[in-house]
């Protein structure tokens, strides 16, 4: 497997692939340093350079690129929104009561952004219908609320049950 011309075909599907990865795996830039040493080391292939050099400047290339893309993609991580994924995306966010929430165990109903939610009151309070509350917990299919004033942030401990 010493032939050039094995190598350059091998270089630029190597690219390829690598470059699709990035396209599918969340995060970050972590194909992408291999996508760029691998087509470096294609265009040395299409050159005649010996293949040792090829590897050594895959090599070279994207450990640099790695170094050259961490601070961009540390970056991009710390300004990108963590919404939450499912129902937790709702943790937090204020919604109209549409139907009263009696007190204890009872549900009412609330609009979330353009969803309704069966609801239930968190300290088990009665709520008004047309208040503004905000949704503390998910569980389930229903949401456990809160009036704006009384909200305390949801603990780590419980999971979201979706």
């Amino acid at each position: 497997m010493e032939s050039p011309e094995e190598w350059r075909w091998i270089w630029v599907v190597g690219s390829l692939l690598f470059l699709f990865a990035e396209m599918a795996t969340p995060g970050s830039f972590f194909m992408l340093p291999f996508a760029v040493g691998a087509a470096v080391a294609a265009l040395l292939a299409f050159a005649d350079v010996a293949v040792g050099v090829e590897i050594a400047a895959f090599l070279a290339v994207s450990i640099a690129t790695v170094f050259a893309l961490r601070p961009l993609a540390r970056r991009l991580d710390l300004s990108g929104t963590d919404s939450g994924i499912g129902a937790k995306r709702m943790l937090g966010q204020k919604a109209t009561v549409l139907e009263a929430i009696p007190g204890g165990h009872e549900l009412g109903l609330v609009r979330v952004d353009r969803e309704q939610w069966r609801a239930e009151s968190l300290d088990g309070t009665a709520i008004a219908s047309g208040a503004t509350v905000t949704v503390a917990e998910v569980q389930g299919t229903r949401v456990l609320v809160a009036p704006l004033d009384q909200v305390t942030p949801p603990s780590p401990s419980k999971g979201v049950d979706v």
